[in-house]
């Protein structure tokens, strides 16, 4: 396992729809979104393995949730890693929309990057 000399940061990269953890200015790991109208559609989240176990993974999606609540948008968890966080942190239960067969349909048709 590898330990952070620095602290982690969290930035939202529009042009690759998805927002990044960083440790030590390396990229290592992300959570995957489309927006969809008024909501931010969450599909996928990973960490290096090489960094698990840190609590990234909670650090990344607790700050891409407050970046979509601070843009007025909504939160759609088809990422099965943020719904255990939403269902795990009422704090953002106000934000939160189900997934339904629509949003899944819809995400089908987008493309992934």
């Amino acid at each position: 396992m590898t330990q952070p000399a620095t602290a982690p940061t969290v930035q939202r990269v529009d042009a690759k729809h998805r927002y990044e953890i960083l440790v030590d200015g390396k990229t290592v790991g992300l959570t995957a979104f489309r927006d969809h109208d008024d909501q931010r559609v969450f599909y996928h989240t990973e960490i290096d393995d090489a960094f698990a176990g840190q609590g990234l993974a909670a650090l990344l999606v607790q700050q891409a949730l407050t970046d979509v609540r601070g843009s007025g948008k909504r939160v759609v968890p088809v990422c099965p890693y943020v719904a255990k966080f939403l269902k795990n942190h009422d704090e953002f239960a106000g934000i939160a929309d189900p997934v339904t067969p629509e949003v899944l349909q819809w995400l089908e048709t987008v493309p992934s990057k």
